[in-house]
């Protein structure tokens, strides 16, 4: 069955939706030459820290063709994974996107769906699905698909859906229907989540990794700056965001770990690695293993490591 751009891009939107992404957005697979040129600035002041992979692959990123062969659009789709039930304010503390499985593999699942429909109908098309792992940059290409803006705070913003969303592209060979216009920046003159940063890793438009609770309580060995009370990863900045306080609960089914939410302050401090194996064996909390953890969770009690 063969589709012209129209049918194809609604049917990709149509598509995403049933499996779950709560927006979707297209933009022609372009050269990003200003967001390469903001790329290479931040590599060149170093502010990538230890992420040596960032300074890889730079022409890929900013080449969707070099990715998939005579690549003409590509889709974007957001995933809401703000929780409907936080922590007890009294636990050491998880990021928000770590509350459920490790989203890499939840993603791919859906995408995989999507690429699958997508072949039914066209199958000479050429598709390709990344989420987080290969060189994308998946803020620029939300950006270009109209789904929001680049806050301050570094991170793409959704009119509707904040800045809590998981970000997956799909690079296609088939022509489609674009985005017409971008969302305008609304950051305005708020600078709240620069200043709810306790690591003062924020400037406008620029995070330094040196700088970053997130980088740091994630990296083996010796943490840089203080973890506050945040034993893996770090939302203060988008908690601050006024742009996050009314957006609506995540709708994602079998994703939460029901102990992250629920552990007390007891718990996180008598949970050994056998324990940690089992409750936690598909969670992004396996990237920084048990004794990581463990050592994190130290410091956030004010126990030695």
């Amino acid at each position: 069955m063969t589709h012209d751009s129209r049918q194809l891009t609604q049917f990709i939107k149509q598509t995403a939706a049933e499996a779950g992404f709560d927006a979707c957005g297209i933009a022609a697979a372009t050269v990003l030459e200003t967001e390469a040129m903001h790329l290479d600035s931040w590599l060149a002041a170093g502010c990538h820290a230890g992420m040596a992979y960032m300074a890889r692959n730079v022409a890929k990123r900013a080449n969707p063709a070099l990715l998939v062969e005579n690549a003409r659009s590509v889709a974007v789709m957001l995933l809401n994974y703000k929780p409907p039930q936080r922590q007890p304010a009294s636990a050491p503390q998880v990021a928000y996107y770590a509350y459920g499985v490790d989203y890499h593999d939840y993603i791919r699942e859906k995408l995989a769906a999507v690429i699958a429909a997508v072949k039914t109908v066209a199958p000479e098309t050429a598709i390709r699905g990344f989420v987080d792992t290969a060189p994308v940059l998946e803020k620029a290409w939300a950006v270009r698909a109209g789904l929001g803006w680049i806050g301050k705070n570094n991170l793409l913003i959704s009119p509707t859906l904040g800045s809590f969303t998981f970000i997956a592209t799909l690079m296609l060979d088939a022509p489609l229907e674009y985005a017409t216009q971008q969302e305008k920046n609304r950051c305005g003159k708020c600078t709240r989540c620069i200043d709810a940063c306790p690591g003062r890793a924020l400037q406008p438009y620029r995070l330094n990794a040196h700088r970053c609770i997130s980088y740091h309580n994630k990296r083996k060995g010796k943490n840089g700056v203080p973890l506050e009370n945040y034993c893996f990863g770090c939302d203060y900045c988008q908690l601050a965001c006024p742009w996050n306080e009314k957006t609506p609960p995540h709708r994602m089914n079998r994703w939460t770990i029901p102990e992250i939410v629920n552990f007390s302050a007891g718990d996180w401090e008598r949970l050994d690695e056998p324990a940690f194996n089992t409750i936690f064996a598909r969670s992004a909390l396996q990237d920084v293993g048990f004794a990581k953890l463990k050592a994190n969770l130290n410091v956030c009690t004010g126990k030695p490591s």
